[in-house]
């Protein structure tokens, strides 16, 4: 066997390494940002895939958060009063008591997953195509929320507004499998249930998870059980108002939605169809 002798020779401290592959000091901060550009670009492009209700809904409560964390504004000036919306004119009470969810923490990461999750779930399988009555259905919910709230005495609505969602999604969907932190396997329509429990688990009040189901139900079966009954009709119907501004033009038939039945990235709440 041949033996080859490699001879290492290193270069004297006033001689230059040529590096030809290495970048000089100029050339660094160009392709920094140029990785940082195409970071962007790809998190922007991403970003608008999301559609645009939930995009919408789940930015504002990021944004209201984020300044509420950085002392720009404060929980007081968001909370739901009727009275100072009846008497100091405080509309936006109406609009920010369903944005924020409390400080930063696992209960607040806890509902901006299943929100994001099942509004977009929503939107992209049941009210595909149909931003009008999605929105809508925001705008029912919304109201009847806040009409129930008065009576509860609840001062913020988000979570709530959560478990609507969520609620309406596993009516529709009652045949996926649920499986929760890796410990219970159960059926779509027990999801918001098994929420609630969790929730009393933690300590938290079940009367915000109660009227997210109550208001989840009431759309529910106005919407799907109440039309198809015998002597039933339709009572909720999206005012031409809102369907002129949201509804769009027919879609790519060719486009594929996010599955409803493998939404992706978290085992508890991921569902499969029976016989799938």
């Amino acid at each position: 066997m041949t033996e080859v002798e490699v001879v290492v020779d290193f270069p004297t401290a006033h001689e230059r390494i040529p590096v030809p592959l290495a970048m000089t000091c100029q050339e660094a901060p160009e392709a920094v940002s140029s990785v940082s550009k195409m970071a962007y670009q790809t998190l922007q492009q991403e970003y608008l895939q999301i559609p645009v209700v939930t995009r919408a809904y789940t930015t504002a409560c990021v944004l209201t958060t984020a300044a509420v964390q950085l002392e720009i504004i404060t929980p007081f000036q968001l909370y739901f009063n009727p009275d100072l919306i009846l008497k100091n004119y405080q509309i936006w009470r109406l609009f920010t008591n369903f944005l924020f969810f409390g400080p930063v923490g696992f209960n607040f990461l806890f509902n901006m997953i299943f929100l994001y999750r099942y509004c977009r779930m929503l939107e992209e399988g049941s009210f595909r195509g149909r931003t009008a009555d999605f929105v809508f259905m925001f705008l029912f919910g919304g109201l009847l929320m806040t009409i129930f709230g008065i009576f509860v005495s609840l001062v913020f609505l988000g979570q709530a507004f959560t478990i609507m969602l969520v609620y309406i999604w596993s009516r529709r969907n009652p045949n996926v499998r649920m499986n929760f932190f890796g410990l219970l396997n159960f059926q779509a329509p027990f999801l918001p249930w098994v929420l609630m429990g969790f929730s009393l688990l933690l300590g938290n009040s079940i009367i915000v998870d109660l009227l997210g189901i109550a208001v989840g139900h009431v759309y529910y079966f106005l919407e799907d059980v109440f039309p198809n009954q015998p002597g039933g009709g339709r009572w909720l119907r999206t005012p031409s108002i809102i369907k002129m501004l949201f509804d769009t033009p027919e879609e790519d038939a060719n486009y594929n939605p996010l599955p409803e039945d493998r939404p992706g990235g978290f085992a508890w709440g991921e569902g499969q169809r029976l016989g799938g």
